[in-house]
Parts: C-alpha cells; structure tokens; sequence
C-alpha cells in the first residue's frame, strides 16, 4: 500500500525576509507569502487529493486555505504540524541568538540532537519524533490515500529526513522553500523521497534559513 505526500511549506512572511527564527510564534503571511498560496493552489487544483492538514500557526492555515477552496476539501489543523518550539530564541535572528545564548547556539548550530534550547525549546529529537509521528498516524489511518500537508520548513526538514534516512546531525543539503512542492510517500512501511522543491508555479521563493549547520526554523 502507499500513501503519497505533499509537503508544502508556508508562504512567505515578513520575518522570513529579515531571517527570525519565528518557531511558534503565530506571524502571518505578507503580500508575497498570499500570493504564493494563490499560485501553489492554483498549480494543485489540477491534482487528486483525499484530505488537507495543516499546522494551525495562521502562516500555515492561510496558506492550505485557497488550496482547500480550489481542492473542494476543508483544512484540518493540528498542533502536531507546527513549527519547531524554539524557546528563548524565538523571535530573534541567529545573529541575535548566538549573541545572547552563545554555549546554547554552539549546541544548536553543531546540530547536537539531545540539546534542548533555552526556554524550554524542543530537542531536534523530540522534534523528530513529533513530525514522524503525525506522519505515520496519518499513513496509517490514511493508507493508499494522497494527502496535502502545509507546515513549516522545520517540519518539511524533519519529513526530508524520515523519508531519506538523512541523520539529524548532517547539515541540510536540500532547499525548504516558501510554497514549493515537495512529495514523500510512504510504500508498505517504507519512506522515500519523490520529488523535490518543485517552483514552477511562482515566481520567486525564499529558502529556509540557512546557519552555520543548515538548519531550519520559520
């Protein structure tokens, strides 16, 4: 049986053009980041899906909504979706975070998967288990069945990693960008990697931030 994902990262944000870290904080959509929504439904509209979920972060949501509008389907939001919980360094360019947090950000740019962040900030492991998590119950309660999925560049990460068996300590050598097209499945147990940053339907999109270990966070 396999089960096909496509993973779309949010449209762009205005803190996403001045590099924050935005985690969980709840930043909407600029004008840009609507316009890619509109491009990437209308790029969809000409595809078969069976159900929509998203991250319930207003980014998230307002990108999957024109995409249900042109699907016939409804949204359905869940918290497992969201972007990693970046604790203390919310909010702040890595600039920032390594100036304030120094020993914290050496852990988090080295990629070290057991170090939480400052301010109660999730693990990349907890992250891990949290996306794989929500993906595997959703091919295993949605099986044989293709499904849209609009979150965040954490989580596209996370979902790149679990289909390609890419460790969390390697440094990202794959784009995260806004509102590209991104597809995964999931064949009798098996992950793997269709394709990937697929743009022809806009015009221009920011990649994920990318640090000194490539990491992710918007």
């Amino acid at each position: 049986m396999t089960t096909r994902f496509c993973l779309v990262r949010h449209g762009e944000t205005d803190w996403n053009a001045e590099g924050r870290l935005q985690g969980q904080l709840d930043i909407g959509l600029n004008a840009s980041g609507r316009a890619q929504a509109k491009a990437a439904a209308t790029r969809l509209a000409a595809c078969r899906f069976d159900a929509i979920f998203s991250s319930d972060l207003e980014r998230a949501y307002d990108t999957a909504v024109p995409m249900g509008k042109a699907l016939g389907l409804p949204v359905e939001t869940t918290p497992a979706l969201r972007e990693r919980f970046f604790g203390a360094f919310q909010g702040l360019t890595h600039a920032e975070a390594q100036a304030l947090f120094p020993a914290d950000y050496a852990r988090f740019a080295a990629r070290d998967p057991e170090a939480p962040l400052p301010g109660d900030g999730e693990s990349l492991c907890a992250f891990s288990r949290r996306v794989g998590g929500a993906l595997n119950h959703l091919a295993d309660e949605l099986g044989g069945n293709t499904i849209l999925i609009v979150a965040h560049g954490g989580v596209l990460d996370m979902a790149r990693r679990l289909a390609s068996g890419q460790d969390l300590r390697q440094k990202r050598d794959f784009t995260l960008l806004n509102a590209a097209l991104n597809w995964i499945e999931r064949r009798d147990g098996q992950w793997a990697v269709q394709s990937w940053g697929d743009v022809a339907h806009l015009d221009g999109s920011l990649d994920e931030i990318l640090d000194a270990a490539g990491g992710a966070g918007a």
